[in-house]
């Protein structure tokens, strides 16, 4: 398996190593081990793991409409592609992605993450709402996830690319909501 392929499963299936929508910070520490970042603020919780980042909410009432005091789940997460040009340290893949998916290059080309969404049986279309001038927001058909790619990777400088930075195609960040 390949860092793309981990890629195209979080597009297609929304979840990282089992952990998704609604599991609670207990069961994306099982999937990502216990080395990230908490960042708590306005009843909200932000786990970063590097390479993920996790968004949790006091949980909503139960099947029986009771709360479940101090239990929080997981509302959003993204895959912070982009992070991967800019932080080379050992610690911006969790350990538990490396030994799955082997080794992850800074840079992700969109073709190369469409061809493996495709080969899943899913389909992408362009999100016109989350596209602007520099960033282009595709969504995968049954999925809850939106890919931003690089649409302008200098959108307010003189357009040069910069041949050791983000260039136009490149996947930016895989959200999942």
């Amino acid at each position: 398996m390949s860092a793309v392929d981990f890629y195209a499963h979080v597009a297609v299936a929304g979840e990282v190593l089992g952990a998704g929508l609604d599991a609670g910070p207990g069961a994306w520490e099982a999937a990502l081990g216990a080395t990230c970042l908490d960042v708590p603020g306005d009843g909200l919780l932000r786990r970063d793991y590097g390479l993920v980042e996790i968004n949790f909410s006091p949980d909503r009432p139960g099947r029986h409409g009771q709360m479940r005091r101090g239990q929080m789940s997981c509302f959003g997460f993204g895959v912070k592609i982009q992070r991967l040009l800019y932080d080379q340290s050992p610690r911006t893949v969790p350990p538990p992605l490396l030994r799955t998916y082997g080794e992850f290059t800074p840079r992700v080309p969109f073709e190369q993450l469409r061809t493996a969404v495709l080969d899943l049986g899913r389909t992408i279309e362009l999100d016109e709402r989350g596209t602007s001038n520099d960033m282009y927001c595709y969504r995968v058909s049954a999925s809850a996830a939106r890919i931003h790619v690089v649409a302008d990777p200098d959108p307010y400088g003189p357009g040069d690319p910069d041949p050791d930075g983000h260039q136009r195609g490149d996947v930016w960040s895989i959200d999942v909501w």
